[in-house]
């Protein structure tokens, strides 16, 4: 089962030397600084040409969700794309550990925060050369209130003309900084239906993933998600995937089009601010005769809910109009 282990919370007092602001702070190459104060320069190559990494975790009540995983596969992003970030993954944990522990004490009353570690290949010199990376390590609220209905109503999917990059091109399994391809593709289905959220499909016309979320498919009691060729192995993909599969359900990592979308009895999405939250319908077509979440869905949700320990389906709801926080 997933380590769930507390690295931060609201009510752990900051270190003796730690001096708390009244505005985020950041860790940038080595120094912690308002985050405001954090420049980097219009040549950087993340800047020009989307040349950077970054991962993304959240918290849960102030506590940091699986930080190990998501260092671990930033560190594989860094490797596949060739970049250094001066410092060793246990280093990298105690600096998020450290820039979380300075911000917590900003949050409003059931507020939570993403936590990135980010790096670009730095600003070009005179040879066209990056001359140094930029390293940022910062947080910032999680948009609950902006994705409240996504819980109440479930989330309309639409698959967009654009296909989600091959590997052969470059390795969805990479976070890298350069979303053009699933932006376009947000872009369209938006200029369709504001609300709906885009899924992608691959080359070959199977269901791939969206902007930062995973799809499951349920049918017949089982799971069926897309393998990893085409999609990032999302931390909340495998957290689901560990919750099934310790529940009895059947989880198929597989190729799924259209058509299984179609004639599935339920579909979910999962991703780092929303863990998993039903979808509505596919292209029009709905899950939602059941009601929403399905059977499955819920319980995979309230499972998950128990693992992390905090209600993230209503912290989500209580952000809707006329609920109190």
């Amino acid at each position: 089962m997933p380590d769930t282990a507390t690295t931060a919370t609201r009510s752990k007092p900051a270190p003796a030397n730690q001096q708390l602001a009244n505005q985020r702070v950041a860790w940038f190459n080595g120094k912690i600084m308002p985050e405001s104060e954090v420049r980097i320069s219009f040549r950087d190559r993340g800047v020009k040409y989307g040349d950077g990494a970054f991962d993304t975790t959240r918290t849960f009540n102030g506590r940091i969700f699986r930080l190990k995983d998501h260092i671990d596969r930033w560190y594989r992003t860094l490797k596949y794309l060739r970049f250094d970030p001066g410092v060793s993954p246990a280093e990298m944990m105690r600096i998020t550990e450290d820039v979380l522990a300075r911000n917590i004490h900003l949050l409003d009353k059931d507020d939570d925060y993403w936590v990135s570690q980010r790096i670009t290949r730095g600003a070009e010199g005179i040879e066209y050369l990056p001359e140094a990376p930029n390293v940022i390590v910062e947080c910032l609220p999680l948009p609950l209130k902006a994705r409240a209905t996504q819980f109440r109503d479930g989330i309309k999917v639409l698959t967009p003309s654009v296909r989600r990059a091959p590997p052969e091109v470059i390795s969805p399994r990479a976070k890298t900084h350069n979303y053009l391809n699933m932006i376009v593709a947000e872009q369209e289905v938006k200029s369709i239906d504001p609300t709906a959220w885009a899924v992608l499909l691959d080359v070959n016309g199977n269901l791939a993933e969206g902007i930062g979320a995973n799809i499951f498919l349920v049918r017949d009691g089982q799971l069926f998600t897309p393998r990893l060729n085409y999609v990032l192995a999302g931390i909340s993909r495998q957290t689901v995937i560990e919750l099934a599969r310790a529940a009895g359900i059947v989880v198929n990592e597989t190729d799924i089009d259209l058509y299984d979308a179609y004639t599935a009895d339920e579909a979910f999405l999962t991703s780092t601010s929303l863990c998993i939250c039903p979808v509505r319908s596919i292209n029009g077509t709905g899950f939602d005769k059941g009601g929403l979440p399905g059977k499955v869905t819920k319980r995979l949700t309230d499972a998950y809910i128990k693992l992390v320990d905090c209600d993230f389906v209503a912290q989500h709801l209580r952000r809707l109009p006329g609920k109190s926080v």
